[in-house]
């Protein structure tokens, strides 16, 4: 393979992954107007319709856990690039009819869908790219992945904002079909992943696995040592925190701050932003200051606190300030448990990484519903609980601080006896 057909292939997938989470970061900032407009004719009171939000935002990533292995094991079988058409096409149509929903079924239907075949795209893209690459270049690929993926999430919220704000009030009605400025975003990234889709059936290559990820189920009798598990937690945490934030502030910015959809885009782009340049910086030049466990703590006490006074706060440049904050915090946590969780054990990376994943995933399910719950006694409980529980975790890494000094004293002392 010569150098300019490699870069095309990775180009392509690179563009699989932007375009599927443009499509997750196009729903931020609209869902909670979208909800509310569907919802008209139910007469739903205010916490159901914030429930119903939450619920929303939960049910893509519990259908993306139940289905990313069964799609890795059919790329295994049948090959990367099968699967990651299948996908994109499982996405145009999810996107399709999430613009056209006329009733939450519908709409909870369109996510449902789009869990399930979105979950191919991302891990068998990466596993291509993983493929096609030798050990030695296999970081520096997965860190484009990243920011392919952070780009998608960065510039979705805005898209998504401005293509929903037109000053055309149109509406058409196809049967049980409704098409709406609402639905213009929907239908935009629809359009822009049906021409990834033929650019991908057209000149993607299908890949020689020599260098293979092998999807695998986690045997059933797995060993977890104490660093191991509070990583887990400290995983967890920190994606119950992002996803109840991303859930609860486009509520909070459309009720209580009456932001329009542009503003409360404009929080999730700078979020996204800070989060996408920072993470590589405490990735690389962190630890020359600070050591891994004091960049968590000292990540978690910031975004902790800064959750906690988000809903004290009215200003809008005053909000966006406090976002930026939160992102440094998340950005410095990030990077960090995944190193954290890869050293753990030489041979077992894969496998911890994929427990790590199914636990971020089990906080991306239980954030937006617990959020949107606790929005019924005001804005400030969702807040106040993610804050109080970044600090509380604290305490995981004082522990996992501890497990450390004790395995290396136990190293010392087993070095000691050989000699």
């Amino acid at each position: 393979m010569n150098r300019n057909e490699k870069l095309n292939r990775i180009f392509l997938i690179l563009l699989s992954l932007f375009v599927v989470m443009l499509g997750y970061g196009i729903l931020l900032p609209v869902l909670p107007y979208y909800t509310e407009r569907l919802v008209l004719k139910d007469n739903f009171d205010t916490d159901t319709i914030n429930f119903h939000i939450g619920l929303l935002t939960s049910v893509y990533p519990f259908f993306q856990l139940l289905f990313v292995v069964v799609w890795g094991k059919l790329s295994d079988k049948y090959g990367r690039k099968p699967i990651i058409i299948v996908g994109l096409i499982g996405f145009v149509i999810m996107q399709l009819f999430t613009g056209l929903a006329t009733s939450l079924t519908m709409l909870y239907a369109a996510r449902i869908f789009g869990g399930i075949f979105s979950s191919s795209v991302i891990p068998v893209s990466n596993a291509y790219l993983s493929d096609m690459t030798s050990q030695k270049q296999r970081t520096k690929i997965m860190a484009w992945s990243g920011m392919a993926v952070s780009a998608g999430v960065i510039f979705g919220p805005v898209i998504g904002g401005f293509l929903s704000q037109s000053d055309l009030h149109f509406a058409y009605s196809f049967g049980q079909l409704h098409f709406n400025r609402f639905s213009v975003p929907f239908f935009a990234v629809a359009l822009f992943g049906l021409l990834v889709l033929f650019l991908v059936l057209k000149w993607l290559k299908p890949s020689k696995r020599t260098n293979t990820v092998i999807f695998k189920l986690p045997k059933l009798k797995i060993s977890f040592s104490a660093q191991f598990v509070a990583l887990l937690l400290l995983s967890f945490v920190l994606q119950f925190s992002i996803t109840l934030f991303e859930t609860v502030f486009s509520i909070f910015g459309k009720e209580e701050l009456r932001f329009t959809v542009n503003q409360i885009a404009i929080g999730f782009m700078l979020c996204g932003s800070v989060m996408a340049v920072l993470q590589p910086v405490f990735a690389s030049y962190g630890e020359k200051v600070l050591s891994t466990n004091q960049q968590i703590a000292i990540g978690l006490l910031v975004s902790g606190i800064s959750l906690i006074a988000l809903p004290f706060l009215k200003g809008e440049f005053t909000v966006y300030g406090l976002i930026v904050v939160y992102a440094i915090g998340g950005a410095m946590v990030t990077p960090n448990l995944l190193s954290g969780v890869s050293l753990i054990s030489k041979e077992d990376t894969g496998r911890n990484l994929s427990l790590q994943s199914s636990m971020n995933s089990m906080g991306q399910i239980l954030g937006p519903v617990i959020g949107t719950w606790l929005i019924a006694g005001g804005f400030y409980y969702p807040f106040i609980t993610a804050g109080t529980t970044a600090l509380a975790a604290i305490g995981l890494v004082y522990f996992l601080k501890q497990q450390y000094k004790e395995a290396d004293r136990v190293l010392l002392a087993d070095q000691h006896i050989n000699k």
